[in-house]
């Protein structure tokens, strides 16, 4: 009796453990993700994003973001959309647990200023929470990427604190801290997966 009662009693304390490692997610055909954006505070319409995804391949992940062509790495990596290109934005690698630490420098173009850029990063996994965004609240992964950039004559320090939650296969906020543009916060308002 007493061995039951002590493996019932790990098995409990066991579970939330069990939940801190996401493996990458199987993203399907139809899934769709609309986002929400702030800077300073302010809501920003035209910076909302609405994600389709149209294919999934071992390679990549090819969809729509505002209607227009939009390619993810299978991490969920952007390298390309309407808004930028980057050769290597390593924002999520998975699999994700906490403690987890990874580098990566990314060369980038901004769609708006057309200028070649590059950011050196270093991003941790620091924790697993709750966080609450528009579209609801997530078991998720608290991550901290923290790193430098160059574009043309700028350059400029930033630290980006985000939330991968694995049952909307997505980051579903991510703030940014600027030293030179300010703060921006980006948030999962609605989403709908396949099955």
């Amino acid at each position: 009796m007493k061995a039951a009662l002590a493996f019932v009693a790990l098995a409990f304390l066991a579970g939330p453990a069990l939940a801190q490692k996401a493996e990458r997610p199987a993203l399907k055909a139809g899934d769709r993700w609309r986002f929400e954006t702030k800077i300073n505070g302010a809501a920003v319409k035209w910076l909302d994003r609405v994600w389709i995804v149209t294919s999934v391949t071992p390679l990549e992940i090819d969809g729509t973001e505002n209607g227009k062509p939009l390619q993810l790495t299978p991490n969920l990596n952007n390298i390309q959309s309407p808004s930028r290109t980057d050769t290597d934005r390593q924002l999520l690698n998975f699999p994700l647990a906490i403690g987890k630490r990874w580098r990566f420098s990314n060369e980038y173009t901004v769609a708006s200023i057309d200028v070649p850029s590059r950011s050196d990063y270093r991003v941790g996994v620091a924790g697993y929470e709750k966080v609450h965004v528009v579209a609801g609240d997530f078991d998720a992964f608290k991550l901290l990427a923290k790193g430098r950039w160059k574009a043309g004559g700028l350059s400029g320090e930033t630290t980006i604190t985000y939330w991968y939650a694995p049952a909307a296969r997505a980051i579903v906020k991510l703030d940014v801290q600027d030293s030179v543009w300010g703060t921006r916060t980006r948030e999962l308002a609605e989403y709908q997966l396949q099955p």
